[in-house]
């Protein structure tokens, strides 16, 4: 049987565009294959904008998250593959999906530090300074 991950970050992602949230992944920086910007790691995940004004690009396949975004003002290809992402959510409400032990995919720890946001783009963005949405997997 196929992974269900890629489908699910596909349609969380589709939903969230179209009810105007903004969908941010968490990704295991430290998975084979991972290629994001490293200066924005932290504790060995980073957090990415995937909404379409901060992606040029994207494409969710069933292996990989694949686009091209700008991280201080510098263009980068950003590549994901799809076992790296441990969550998917709205920048504004939270709302969203914590990814848990699938073959192939690692296990994510019981509450992944979301700690700060990495904007995808150059414009400092006021809603930083609220608090942030945490996730926490439910048993």
């Amino acid at each position: 049987m196929t992974p269900s991950r890629p489908y699910l970050v596909r349609g969380l992602q589709e939903w969230m565009v179209d009810n105007n949230f903004t969908p941010y992944i968490v990704v295991d920086a430290g998975v084979q294959g991972v290629q994001v910007p490293q200066d924005f790691v932290s504790d060995g995940q980073i957090i990415l904008n995937i909404s379409p004004s901060a992606v040029r690009g994207l494409i969710i396949s069933n292996d990989a998250i694949d686009f091209n975004a700008r991280f201080g003002g510098v263009p980068m290809r950003v590549y994901v593959p799809i076992v790296a992402v441990l969550a998917i959510y709205a920048r504004e409400n939270g709302q969203g999906m914590v990814f848990g032990a699938e073959p192939g995919a690692p296990q994510p720890d019981d509450d992944p530090p979301l700690k700060s946001v990495k904007e995808l783009d150059d414009k400092p963005d006021e809603s930083l300074a609220k608090p942030k949405p945490s996730l926490k997997v439910v048993k």
